[in-house]
């Protein structure tokens, strides 16, 4: 039988990867470019964001109009997004439609024109799109946190850039990023869903034959730091992230990580949840995060919550903390797990998460997982690990960014004591 993955490396160095869905009717296609805002100087911070918004402008031979009117002629969909570490265009069609959708996806990616008017609408869009996070505290705490965690460096960055730089960002500094970026050995090109290798191989050949063959530079370190940002502002709720390095993507422990955060603040039935929200009505959202990266990663705790109840959250939170270093239930275990591999699973059945997930498994890990080998590693996490992993966690230096009513939010330096008690 057939393997449904398939990969080809062409003679210019892009790879194309493959999944075949035979029971789908649609196809999900995307060029996955390792470069975002992690690879950007201060100067240039944003410009990963502009050229995502930009490629969809115009092309040699296509108008921003017919792009879109190409693409819902035949009942499509296209979108992109910039990551810290990635840039992503892709497009969601019916299978017979797949060759327009390589075609306009490789078009944008090496015609687009980056026109004079089109780059000022979309500079005022993007201001707009700053504007829009910037009134949303539950996002801007998250851009607080992470320049607060990785200080002066392009990790710690807003993804989005800041209004000065997008108001003086001139077309020859997205012109010359996509130039050092967008090549084919910084590139994976994927799809999934009801295709044909060969046929997907031939048409990406054709559509991006003009890549530009240059080398993309490396990477700099992301240097975790750790400190505390504090901002009072007149809101209704206090918005509170408390991180600490994690793991990365090839860390023993990643598996471990994942899990801890599934039980401390996955779900309803997480620690956090029941403790803070269900039992003491404290919050309307609580969750934890472990966001990995290349070379570590981030784990933290978001809660939003009124003034006075600052005073217990903190304390109470970081007693969930220090308990889940000392014991995790079988019972826990057994549905962390469940949900992990659940979430796994259901996403076999996505021609668009397929499609990423083998892209971005091609990224970080250079091949393919087969899923059972992710399930394997689910099943071997033990409970001593999780509070293994736990311990080496909370340890870390604490990040803290507040913003909002904050007067009863307890000092850096006080969480730091009560976690090292």
């Amino acid at each position: 039988m057939t393997d449904p993955i398939q990969l080809t490396r062409l003679p210019s160095g892009l790879t194309v990867v493959t999944e075949r869905m035979d029971r789908v009717e649609t196809v999900s296609f995307g060029a996955y470019i390792s470069a975002g805002t992690r690879n950007e100087t201060a100067a240039e911070n944003g410009v990963s964001h502009f050229l995502e918004h930009m490629a969809f402008k115009g092309t040699t031979s296509r108008s921003a109009l017919r792009i879109a009117e190409e693409i819902e002629n035949v009942g499509g969909h296209i979108n992109a997004y910039t990551a810290r570490e990635q840039t992503v265009f892709y497009v969601k069609l019916l299978k017979e439609n797949l060759d327009l959708g390589i075609d306009i996806i490789g078009d944008i990616l090496t015609h687009s024109t980056f026109d004079a008017a089109e780059l000022e609408r979309e500079r005022g869009v993007i201001l707009q799109e700053i504007g829009q996070a910037n009134d949303t505290p539950d996002d801007v705490v998250f851009d607080h946190f992470q320049e607060t965690a990785f200080p002066n460096q392009p990790m710690g960055r807003p993804i989005l850039g800041t209004e000065s730089l997008i108001q003086t960002m001139q077309r020859e500094t997205l012109m010359s990023y996509m130039g050092t970026h967008y090549n084919p050995s910084n590139m994976i090109v994927a799809a999934a869903g009801n295709l044909e290798h060969a046929a997907v191989v031939a048409q990406v050949e054709r559509h991006f034959a003009d890549l530009p063959t240059t080398t993309a530079p490396a990477m700099d370190n992301a240097l975790y730091a750790g400190g505390e940002f504090r901002q009072v502002k007149e809101l209704d709720q206090a918005h509170i992230v408390l991180g600490f390095p994690s793991t990365g993507y090839h860390d023993p422990d990643y598996y471990a990580a994942l899990l801890l955060s599934t039980l401390l603040g996955g779900g309803m039935s997480s620690r956090l949840f029941q403790e803070i929200r269900e039992k003491r009505g404290l919050v309307y959202s609580v969750y934890s995060f472990n966001a990995p990266y290349e070379g570590g990663g981030v784990f933290g705790i978001y809660a939003g919550t009124g003034e006075k109840e600052c005073a217990e959250l903190i304390p109470v939170t970081l007693e969930e903390l220090r308990k889940v270093q000392l014991g995790v239930t079988s019972d826990e275990l057994v549905r962390a797990r469940a949900q992990l591999k659940s979430s796994l699973l259901m996403s076999l059945e996505s021609t668009g998460s397929r499609c990423e997930q083998i892209a971005r498994q091609l990224q970080i890990f250079g091949r393919v997982i087969p899923t059972q080998e992710t399930v394997d590693k689910i099943e071997a996490v033990t409970r001593e690990d999780i509070c293994r992993a736990a311990a080496r966690i909370f340890a870390g230096a604490p990040t803290l960014a507040a913003l909002g009513p904050i007067g009863h939010i307890p000092s850096l330096q006080s969480i730091k004591e009560t976690l090292a008690a």
